[in-house]
């Protein structure tokens, strides 16, 4: 199998390279054939949009180096809370007003409790440091979903494939916990391999590390910078493969998985992906006239926060609905997978990742 080295700012610097745009155009392609297997679920996000109370009621450090924080929240009344299957996240109502999307980490089995851990981002939008800062103990927050956007198949029980591989990245352990949890209760093989900066870094190392020979935890200071066979050992035919982690490492995995047959690829990235084949165009704010220039390699949504720094938004990536606005005119570029024809045809269009084919779009926000 041929490898695919990462660069050296896989775990968060934001530096673009030309090469990992063209893998992650596979990748969104692959993401695309992924979200039609599985439909059903894809379908399910609009309808879970449920909103509900939830209060804090256990804070714990996941990481030594004390930069990841893990929230256990529950119904206020202690009543049973929307059931969730692993991949699934949450969209929290921070005070601020932030909205914030946070995979479910904890136990689906766990009826009235979810869990959700949040690393410290100090270049983010805040969101992370409010969780951080903000959220004590007793705290009550506004919560959406649960829905799924990641939904996991477990061999013999809706996928074809025999074996399952998980790979994760950092933070991108969250929603690959809960299915290695669940695919080791069935009895369904499995193996994982866990990678980071270093073993003060990664979160849930001990839950991790409980489930013996089937895990590899792989850290930089430890073993170097993983490559694709690094992080794919004895992934053949009749695998499952379920990925979450940076954008470089999701898509070089992506690029070595293409060349091996009959091999499943499932991925979610928790960083937005690079705009591939951009164009610059305009925006124009119907409740204004106000004209702003979307660069080629930054989004609507970027382009209208400048403007309209309240505009609420969560995901970045194309699947939470958070930032959709309404098209006026012009002719939109969607690059989603979870709006519908009829949504399109109602002049819906997804501002973190949509662009447009024409010099100019009008837009109501």
């Amino acid at each position: 199998m041929t490898t695919h080295d990462f660069p050296a700012d896989l775990y968060g610097k934001h530096r673009r390279d030309p090469g990992i745009r063209v893998l992650d155009a596979i990748a969104t392609t692959r993401l695309r054939w992924s979200a039609l297997v599985n439909r059903g679920d894809l379908a399910r996000l609009r309808a879970d949009d449920r909103r509900f109370p939830v209060v804090v009621t256990e804070r714990r450090i996941e990481a030594h180096d004390q930069d990841v924080v893990s929230l256990r929240l529950q119904a206020p009344d202690g009543r049973v809370l929307p059931r969730w299957r692993p991949g699934a996240h949450l969209d929290l109502e921070l005070p601020s007003g932030r909205l914030r999307q946070y995979s479910l980490c904890g136990d689906p089995a766990d009826e009235r409790a979810y869990r959700v851990a949040v690393r410290r981002i100090p270049e983010g939008g805040g969101g992370s440091a409010e969780v951080h800062d903000d959220l004590p103990v007793g705290s009550r927050v506004v919560v959406r979903g649960p829905r799924n956007a990641f939904p996991f198949a477990v061999p013999g029980h809706g996928s074809p494939a025999q074996r399952l591989h998980f790979v994760a990245g950092g933070i991108g352990i969250t929603p690959i916990l809960p299915m290695a949890r669940l695919a080791h209760r069935l009895g369904v093989p499995w193996t994982l391999v866990y990678s980071g900066r270093s073993r003060d870094t990664i979160p849930f190392l001990d839950e991790i590390e409980s489930f013996g020979a089937r895990v590899v935890v792989r850290t930089d200071d430890e073993h170097g910078l993983p490559d694709a066979a690094a992080l794919l050992p004895g992934v053949g035919p009749g695998t499952a493969v379920y990925a979450c982690g940076p954008t470089p490492m999701t898509s070089a995995i992506v690029a070595a998985v293409r060349a091996l047959p009959e091999v499943e690829l499932h991925y979610e990235r928790f960083s937005p992906p690079p705009i591939v084949d951009g164009t610059a165009f305009e925006i124009e704010f119907a409740s204004t006239g106000e004209v702003v220039t979307v660069p080629a390699d930054r989004t609507v949504l970027d382009a209208i926060l400048e403007s309209r720094p309240d505009q609420p938004y969560s995901c970045r990536q194309g699947f939470c609905r958070t930032c959709v606005v309404r098209v006026r005119s012009g002719e939109p570029d969607h690059r989603e997978t979870v709006l519908s024809d009829a949504d399109h045809a109602a002049g819906e269009l997804l501002a973190c990742v949509s662009r447009s084919h024409g010099e100019r779009l009008v837009l109501d926000l």
